[in-house]
């Protein structure tokens, strides 16, 4: 996350907080010195897959009562009603997508099982009219994830069990690979032409480290293991012939103003991305100056994760998003076991005794009521969500 790094680089700590406008003609996009392995489709489809959806907006989802992707999607702990409450609350603010991260592990253990919970997570999704964005893997916090009974959350820390996929025993070992490459094309083989899936986002902040904040320290070479792996992970989803974009988001680009320096993973994601999608958690000059260099790549723009109050970005950068067509999902929804409603630096000093004097993340309490009533009421104004309760109460 933009942000995460300057915040966190004292602390020692590293990782995550976890209308269309016509494009300019694409300039060459910048190479770097690995081939592409897969072929991306063409900008004008891209363009054309953009103008035929509504203006996107909706947040980085977890069930309230999941600490992390584990909990969420594990047999015993798949919670339907909750998730059926919590996408109805969204769809109540006109909220249309949900980005939603999954995990290599269950589908290892339980394939079968897991592609029927997925499709169930879809299929009450679809019937609020949300059409979720898939994440397949993930380098933010926990690298040592594990099946099983997850760990209840540490009191007053920010996301204090979420995990990685593949772990750092997953990416250290190349006979691995195997094994994931099975589960990116079981996955999307099993999704990729569904109408309630909007888009695959294969690798959140890929290559993002985490220091010894989890007690063990991860894998030398992290960075270049991924770099290496990204572009087949691409590959790979390709293969099965998904009708969805596919595209990785590119972060912590604070010092990289104009996208001409930018190291070779984040090249990659760029060359290699269907649509255009980034993380900024900066003020309003900086949101935009990122989406103005964004857009000369010629294809939709899309804001994955945002919306960190103390740090000035805010809900007030929705109306002007809209205005320029860019997508938004801001990071968090309903504040639950991953306590992101925490700041990042909680890892340094728990609020244990005290909430916060301003929330970090999410949009709604547990029980659903708005943490600031005003926000809930703008979402609802640029959604359209007020003028549909007016019609409907009028009939």
């Amino acid at each position: 996350m933009t942000r995460l790094r300057l915040i966190l680089a004292t602390a020692l700590l590293a990782g995550c907080a976890s209308g269309t406008v016509s494009a300019p003609r694409a300039p060459a996009a910048p190479q770097s010195a690995a081939a592409p392995v897969s072929a991306r489709g063409p900008a004008e489809r891209a363009r054309a897959w953009y103008a035929a959806q509504p203006w996107l907006v909706g947040s980085n989802y977890i069930p309230g009562s999941a600490i992390n992707q584990l909990e969420m999607w594990q047999a015993e702990t798949f919670d339907s009603a909750r998730i059926d409450q919590e996408l109805g609350w969204a769809e109540a603010l006109g909220m249309n997508t949900m980005r939603v991260f999954l995990h290599d592990l269950p589908w290892q253990q339980d394939s079968a099982g897991f592609r029927g919970r997925i499709d169930r997570f879809l299929s009450i999704a679809a019937r609020h009219h949300i059409r979720p964005i898939l994440v397949l893997f993930d380098s933010c916090w926990d690298p040592w994830p594990h099946l099983g009974a997850q760990h209840p959350p540490v009191p007053g820390v920010h996301n204090s069990g979420w995990v990685q996929s593949p772990g750092a025993g997953a990416l250290s070992d190349a006979s691995q690979d195997a094994r994931l490459e099975r589960y990116v094309k079981g996955v999307v083989a099993a999704f990729g032409k569904d109408p309630r899936v909007l888009a695959w986002d294969v690798w959140n902040e890929p290559g993002n480290e985490n220091t010894d904040s989890y007690g063990r320290q991860e894998p030398r070479g992290k960075v270049g293991r991924v770099t290496a792996l990204l572009p087949r992970v691409f590959d790979w989803a390709r293969s099965v012939h998904p009708v969805q974009p596919l595209t990785s988001g590119v972060w912590s680009i604070e010092d990289n103003r104009d996208g001409r320096h930018l190291s070779e993973l984040r090249q990659i994601q760029l060359r290699e991305s269907d649509i255009v999608t980034f993380h900024n958690y900066g003020d309003s000059v900086s949101f935009f100056r990122q989406v103005g260099w964004l857009r000369k790549y010629g294809r939709p723009v899309i804001c994955t994760e945002y919306m960190a109050r103390p740090t000035g970005s805010t809900f007030a950068l929705l109306p002007r998003a809209k205005q320029e067509g860019v997508g938004m999902i801001n990071w968090g929804f309903v504040a639950g076991k991953t306590q992101t409603y925490l700041p990042w630096d909680s890892w340094l000093h728990p609020y244990v005794a005290r909430e916060p004097a301003v929330w970090f993340h999410e949009v709604l309490r547990a029980d659903g009521t708005p943490y600031r009533a005003e926000e809930t009421e703008l979402i609802r104004r640029l959604t359209g969500a007020e003028k549909m309760v007016r019609a409907a109460a009028t009939n």
